[in-house]
């Protein structure tokens, strides 16, 4: 909407309908679109889907909100599948380096509320998000650092927090971003 300067958000949704009728991206159940690749273009054509930059993992949590979003990142739909959501983290600290994610660099996670032993989560405790990894035995969470530093412990929780999503990819730090 801001690109085409238009003021309305409903003038962009009656144009990806019309495009969506003319089979140029399609409309998923979720709300969002995809391009539809263009046979002419060939195999090599890279697609990709705007992914929002939401913030900090260690300040605050990961919302949707418009007034959250830094910047938009170009994410390969190999990697952001179409039918998910998506959000782009900054990492800041050091626990979990031991995974390869390291500071500075940003973590792609696609947003869910639960998870599987052995994921890395983005969970929301204390209106502050961390990346761990997640480990649920007979109803006690533990969210895991894997770090070279031994200051940072397990976090114990029953289900008084929340899974913001699972982290699918990282990125190592990006200059300007």
């Amino acid at each position: 909407m801001n690109e085409l300067k238009y003021r309305s958000p409903r003038s962009i949704q009656g144009i990806l309908e019309q495009l969506t009728q003319k089979g140029v991206v399609k409309k998923y159940p979720d709300g969002s679109y995809q391009l539809v690749m263009n046979p002419d273009l060939g195999a090599n054509h890279a697609l990709t889907v705007n992914v929002p930059v939401v913030g900090t993992v260690a300040a605050g949590s990961p919302l949707w909100a418009e007034e959250n979003i830094e910047a938009f990142i170009p994410v390969s739909v190999s990697l952001a599948r179409p039918g998910s959501k998506y959000f782009l983290l900054h990492v800041r600290g050091d626990s979990m380096n031991r995974a390869g994610i390291n500071d500075g660099d940003l973590v792609l996670v696609r947003q869910q509320s639960t998870a599987d032993n052995g994921q890395k989560v983005v969970a929301l405790i204390d209106d502050e998000a961390t990346v761990k990894e997640y480990h649920n035995e007979r109803g006690v969470v533990v969210l895991k650092p894997k770090s070279t530093n031994e200051r940072h412990k397990p976090i114990i929780l029953s289900d008084d927090f929340q899974i913001q999503g699972v982290v699918v990819a990282t990125v190592p730090k990006l200059e300007g971003v």
